[in-house]
């Protein structure tokens, strides 16, 4: 059984609502036997990204960067996961009033130094979040789902 991990900071009904659709897309029937784990940002652990063959990652966009939230998960399980997770699949969604350029800059480089492979391009919302907005988060998460090898 493979295994995806979902962290994300969903302070607002909006991220909440994308995080929500992202794990659907996780959970459909059609994609078989995953195992889904749900973490907020400050509670997934380095043993949590080690068990996962996989990830989907929900941040907002604060002050032109990732949350701190999303930032602390980076900061407290890096050094631990960069080589034994090198390779994964994954991708992300970034939600932001304005502007998403700087935390859109700080996952391509923090993933990057991971060596994560990104498995779908990142949703990034500014303003209101749609329905389209959701089917797409839907969509990404389950296409990272299906691209463990």
């Amino acid at each position: 059984m493979v295994n995806v991990l979902l962290v994300h900071h969903s302070p607002s009904a909006a991220t909440a609502r994308i995080a929500e659709a992202a794990e659907s897309g996780l959970r459909m029937p059609e994609l078989g036997d995953i195992d889904v784990t749900v973490r907020p940002a400050l509670e997934a652990s380095a043993e949590d990204v080690l068990a996962a063959d996989a990830y989907v990652l929900g941040t907002t966009a604060n002050f032109g960067y990732i949350s701190g939230a999303l930032k602390h998960f980076f900061d407290t399980t890096y050094d631990a996961v960069r080589e034994p997770t090198a390779g994964r699949p994954f991708s992300y969604w970034i939600h932001g009033g304005y502007d998403t350029t700087g935390a859109e800059t700080a996952m391509k480089q923090i993933t990057t130094g991971l060596g994560w492979k990104l498995a779908f391009d990142p949703l990034i919302v500014t303003g209101e979040v749609t329905e389209e907005h959701l089917e797409r988060a839907t969509e990404l998460a389950a296409t990272v789902a299906v691209s463990i090898p």
